[in-house]
């Protein structure tokens, strides 16, 4: 299987599950608590463990008490952080999830006190090693760094993008990419409602392909002759957490590419994994109970 890098953060989430989402003013009582690791890209490569593939962070450790959380849940994953960057001060991210046990939605109260994953330290990486690169789309100004540092000197390496919020300047990087992982709240606060439109709209680069996904309706891919596809999970019903979700879909469709599907197969896996994700409670154990229909 591949060696696959991401770079990006781990956090800290802190989870409450209610039986339904407190109204303004109101307050409810939780179900239950638990803290575990998360972070989309230490969530991503978490999928891609399960999968086969030797997975590699790259981000920020903070020497504090729940980075020792962190790190065993990563260990668990057997996912390498030789790669990381390593701070004496401050606090590693903290997620404070709300999760609706009726529809299975989360929301989410993001502290950080955490420096950013810095171009010097990605430098440093011996790039040649890996077979596929996967970046946040975040800390623009640096990853953009890392991103031409890339093409000019391992342009053979693919590499993702996954676009989640609509950050300053982001776009700056869609050229740099080999595949675009947009999100439904990147587009809809873009002036968006349809991803059909917003891919066909896109100017993307020769060679490349964008992604965008819409919650249980699925997801939409399109290639470089145009063409758009569509795929939705296999069942949208029993939704039981949809934490980690895009997470889940954009390590499906690494990990599709990485064994050579066709790019409306690679879709179709990622949204049926996506869509099986939100069935269960964290990541733990996904592959196992995983069965893709063609």
């Amino acid at each position: 299987m591949a060696k696959i890098l991401a770079v990006g953060i781990a956090t800290l989430d802190i989870i409450n599950t209610v039986e339904r989402y407190p109204l303004l003013d109101g307050e409810t009582r939780a179900l239950s608590q638990h803290k575990t690791r998360g972070g989309n890209a230490t969530n991503t490569l978490a999928v891609l463990s399960q999968l086969g593939h030797q997975c590699y962070w790259a981000g920020v450790l903070i020497d504090e008490t729940d980075t020792q959380l962190i790190r065993k849940d990563l260990a668990l994953y057997n996912i390498d952080i030789s790669g990381c960057q390593k701070a004496a001060n401050g606090k590693m991210p903290t997620s404070y999830i709300t999760l609706d046990q009726q529809t299975g939605s989360r929301t989410i109260v993001h502290f950080r006190d955490c420096p950013e994953y810095g171009f010097a330290s990605f430098k440093a990486l011996d790039l040649a090693a890996y077979d596929w690169i996967h970046f946040e789309g975040r800390n623009i100004t640096e990853t953009r760094l890392m991103l031409q540092y890339l093409k000019k000197h391992h342009p053979s390496i693919p590499c993702s993008l996954e676009i989640e919020k609509p950050r300053s300047d982001i776009a700056s990087l869609f050229h740099l990419t080999t595949v675009l992982l947009f999100s439904q709240d990147y587009v809809l606060k873009k002036g968006k409602k349809d991803p059909t439109n917003f891919l066909q709209t896109l100017k993307k680069p020769h060679n490349t392909i964008a992604t965008c996904t819409w919650g249980s309706h699925g997801a939409w891919l399109i290639d470089d002759s145009g063409t758009v596809h569509n795929a939705t999970p296999s069942n949208s019903s029993n939704i039981i957490d949809t934490l980690a979700a895009g997470d889940t879909f954009n390590a499906g469709l690494i990990h599709a590419l990485c064994i050579k599907k066709p790019q409306h197969q690679a879709l179709d896996y990622a949204a049926q994994l996506a869509g099986h994700k939100c069935q269960q409670s964290g990541l733990a154990g996904l592959t196992l109970t995983f069965n893709y229909r063609e």
